[in-house]
């Protein structure tokens, strides 16, 4: 297996030999056009030749397919999966959803390179829920009642999450990044910390959203609404795979306040993190005139947070890990 040290056959040398794994860079014609590879090569340690060792031809196809689906902008076989994925499609309605013949779906996650037409056609389609919804619409009579209904139920919900702003959704997406599990409760929190704490930091929102005063704490209504269904479950869902490699927009600073917040609130579950929201001056004072479990709808305000946590921080600093597991602390101890 490729990345095993065990000593391979070294023709030059005529005998097993130790090697090491490096890249390559090499120039190949493909369809009658030049690319520049870089390929997986072992290379004995005696000799310095390359030799053949278990699984590297396979992986070199592999590279070589990968590098040139990114230079002619060609999805990748991972990408139909994932359109498969989030839409709960399989490969016949898919087809035909897109307009294609039945089985070229099929062919493509054999490793058929797709036309950069159909490419297109299927990018567009992971990308973009109202595209998907046009072609749903153009080729229902083709597709199945069932796989239609199911997909348009998916196209509807993908909606929905669009109409929750861009920042938010790349925090969000950020979020999901570096936590490994986070229930809707948690991930409300999470976002109202990061969204005080960075504007305390930096005088301007990490995202335009208002956050509002519910009876379980700070809630940001359409994330909620995005989320209810998996009520105090860890979320895991694939609309969020069309996010996928967006947390590279955020900016360095706001990276910054989102990941202090993961390293020290983020280890409490969402239980938790309400009861101390209940302690916290903004959550109370929105609340004012309000019953512990009575619902209301009042905006947290964005000068309110910013001023508390701006006055927070004078006593703990909540520009490291370490000063807000001090506050948080301090907290804890009067729930």
């Amino acid at each position: 297996m490729v990345g095993e040290r065990k000593p391979d056959f070294c023709i030059e040398c005529r005998k097993a030999t130790e090697y090491e794994i490096r890249k390559k860079a090499c120039k190949e014609m493909i369809r009658d056009k030049e690319y520049e590879l870089y390929l997986t090569t072992a290379i004995c340690k005696e000799c310095g030749c390359e030799i053949n060792i278990p699984g590297l031809i396979d992986k070199n196809i592999r590279e070589r397919d990968a590098q040139y689906r990114i230079a002619e902008g060609i999805i990748s076989v991972e990408n139909i999966k994932k359109l498969m994925g989030i839409y709960h499609i399989g490969k016949v309605p898919l087809s035909l959803a897109l307009g294609f013949g039945e089985k070229t779906i099929s062919r493509y996650l054999d490793g058929q390179m797709p036309s950069k037409e159909y490419s297109d056609i299927m990018k567009n389609a992971l990308n973009r829920p109202e595209y998907m919804k046009r072609l749903l619409t153009r080729n229902k009579g083709n597709v199945g009642e069932t796989a239609f209904k199911e997909a348009m139920k998916v196209v509807d919900e993908l909606e929905e999450l669009f109409k929750v702003s861009d920042k938010m959704l790349v925090n969000i997406a950020y979020i999901f990044e570096q936590m490994q599990e986070v229930t809707p409760l948690a991930l409300q929190k999470i976002l109202y910390y990061a969204q005080g704490i960075y504007m305390a930091l930096s005088g301007t929102v990490l995202f335009p959203e208002d956050c509002y005063a519910w009876q379980h704490g700070p809630v940001y209504e359409k994330v909620y609404f995005l989320f209810r269904d998996f009520k105090y479950n860890p979320i895991d869902d694939n609309r969020f795979a069309l996010l996928a490699g967006r947390a590279k927009d955020l900016q360095d600073k706001e990276k910054e306040a989102v990941d202090l917040v993961i390293k020290s609130f983020g280890k409490y579950s969402g239980k938790g993190l309400e009861a101390i929201t209940h302690n916290e001056k903004p959550w109370m004072d929105a609340r004012g005139g309000y019953g512990m479990n009575e619902p209301s709808h009042i905006v947290i305000a964005k000068e309110g947070m910013k001023a508390y946590f701006e006055e927070i921080s004078q006593e703990y600093g909540i520009d490291s890990v370490e000063g807000l597991n001090r506050y948080i602390n301090a907290m804890l101890s009067r729930v």
